[in-house]
């Protein structure tokens, strides 16, 4: 346990100096300790990480910890979305897109004291992508051939063909630079190069960061000298804890419902914001009747996307007609591509061949939102003769056993939270069985270029593919809600990859 002291700031001593001084005989009240502690920060979230190695394990919780709090990259992922350098202060790709020279940071030390260089960079890519990686992400790196350090202060990757997305991919959790000494044991004690440090975890209860006095980078660095991530996994308890300020913010509120509570709370905001989290029921295209794509339609135009968001998330969503979050570069509505529309869809059954409908079961993880998504879908299907039987499937075990393994269902819905992550249609395999040449034609095409505008053009088709295809009928995107105390500056509203960034977060005074 690291021992933070609670004394008033420097600016905030000149100040009362200051006071004391042009105002002689005043006499002043000493702060109390709740009023000098306003460097540190109680957050709440409703998942606890099963690790804090972000390489080796995917839940998105482990990111919310770590990522840019204690982990950095090569890039990082601004709050707009966008690319910026990080350990890499600059880049040059080679004409034909097949190397890769990155200019590194000088003088940056991991929290071991050991130096950051092209050494440690090549180490941290070597593992995750070398034969033995279990990085969740392994196929970012899947076209590194090999890597140079011509001297300290440059990496060079020289790739076996084309990737387009590579620069993205490197900024995200997946992608964090690792201290060759201590990467074994980084799921338990994690050691990076960010402005906070590792401190201690509570299994079950909380995880402790300190500030790190020696960050590298002072235009960036915490301004707040403690964070303690709680772990609160009931929403109730959730809103009592931040209603009784036990806690200072909770970034990703797990309660649409319990929103309103927080109305006309003098200490308390309210913000709505964007994520990644797709909300897609998948359906096994290579199981009768999802492989017939006028069946799909159907079922789409069969959906009101504003009454599954009411009934899902209390209103609190984006309707979303493709694979694509308006976060993503070239995003597209395609709503309108098959609207909600009954008779339509009733019509289309029938040149399908089900005229009378048919009955099939949706496999629904215990989120909250998924068995309320089904229910309203359930009752909108009926409306065109089609019978779903729901069946509750405990996440993550027995739903990734059945779905993403055995592929045995014939449709599901789940939040993707992968930012960018329309290219899951194009893999082989993956859990829609969905194969369409045009799609992955595309996906090919978007990595042969590294052209913003031009990866965006193509970004624009893909969605458009989805949208008349439906290998998944596309609801919504879930809001970012966060509930924080009002003199808290700099967190994010908005959440283009799954993170809670606390360097730019303080108080006001």
């Amino acid at each position: 346990m690291i021992k933070l002291s609670f004394a008033p700031s420097a600016r905030l001593a000149r100040r009362l100096s200051l006071s004391a001084a042009l105002s002689a005989g005043l006499v002043m009240t000493a702060m109390t300790p709740a009023e000098a502690a306003k460097t540190t920060l109680n957050l709440g979230m409703s998942v606890e990480p099963t690790g804090l190695d972000p390489t080796i394990a995917a839940p998105v919780a482990i990111g919310q910890v770590i990522w840019q709090n204690v982990f950095e990259g090569l890039v990082t992922i601004d709050q707009a979305g966008k690319i910026q350098p990080q350990l890499a202060k600059s880049w040059e790709i080679s004409p034909d897109g097949l190397t890769y020279t990155f200019k590194l940071q000088t003088g940056v030390k991991f929290h071991d004291g050991e130096a950051f260089d092209a050494a440690s960079a090549k180490f941290s890519l070597d593992r995750a992508r070398g034969a033995d990686s279990v990085n969740p992400q392994k196929r970012f790196f899947a076209s590194i051939a090999s890597i140079d350090t011509p001297d300290a202060e440059t990496l060079v990757l020289h790739l076996s063909a084309p990737t387009g997305s590579l620069i993205y991919w490197l900024g995200w959790p997946a992608s964090v630079m690792v201290a060759p000494k201590t990467a074994a044991d980084d799921k338990t004690t994690p050691v990076g190069t960010g402005p906070f440090k590792f401190a201690s975890w509570a299994k079950g209860d909380k995880v402790e960061l300190a500030r790190n006095a020696d960050y590298w980078n002072k235009d960036a660095a915490a301004k707040l000298d403690k964070v303690t991530f709680r772990f609160i996994a009931d929403p109730q308890a959730q809103a009592a804890a931040l209603k009784s300020g036990d806690l200072d913010a909770f970034p990703e509120f797990a309660a649409p419902e319990l929103m309103s509570s927080f109305d006309g709370d003098a200490r308390l905001v309210t913000r709505i914001g964007n994520t990644e989290l797709k909300v897609v029921a998948g359906m096994n295209t290579a199981k009768k009747p999802f492989d017939d794509k006028r069946v799909r339609q159907a079922l789409m135009m069969a959906i009101d996307r504003k009454t599954v968001i009411d009934g899902a998330w209390s209103g609190l969503g984006t309707p979303i007609g493709s694979h694509y979050t308006p976060n993503d570069p070239g995003y597209q509505d395609m709503t309108g591509v098959l609207p909600y529309d009954v008779e339509k869809a009733k019509a289309l059954l029938a040149e399908a061949g089900y005229p009378n409908g048919f009955t099939f079961t949706i496999k629904s993880p215990q989120m909250a939102y998924a068995p309320r998504s089904a229910q309203v879908m359930q009752a909108m299907f009926a409306e065109i003769g089609v019978t779903m039987n729901i069946e509750p499937t405990e996440f993550p075990a027995k739903w990734v056993q059945d779905i993403m393994k055995d592929r045995n269902f014939d449709m599901t819905i789940v939040a993707h939270a992968e930012p960018l992550d329309i290219d899951i249609y194009a893999r082989d395999p993956y859990y829609f069985n969905y194969k369409n040449p045009a799609f992955n034609a595309l996906m090919k095409k978007v990595q042969e270029t590294a052209d913003p505008a031009a990866q965006s053009a193509i970004y624009g088709e893909a969605q458009k593919i989805l949208a008349e295809d439906v290998p998944a009928l596309y609801l919504f995107v879930m809001p970012k809600l966060g509930v924080w105390d009002k003199k808290l500056k700099g967190l994010w509203e908005n959440e283009p990859i799954p993170s809670n960034v606390l360097s730019g977060v303080s108080w006001d005074e």
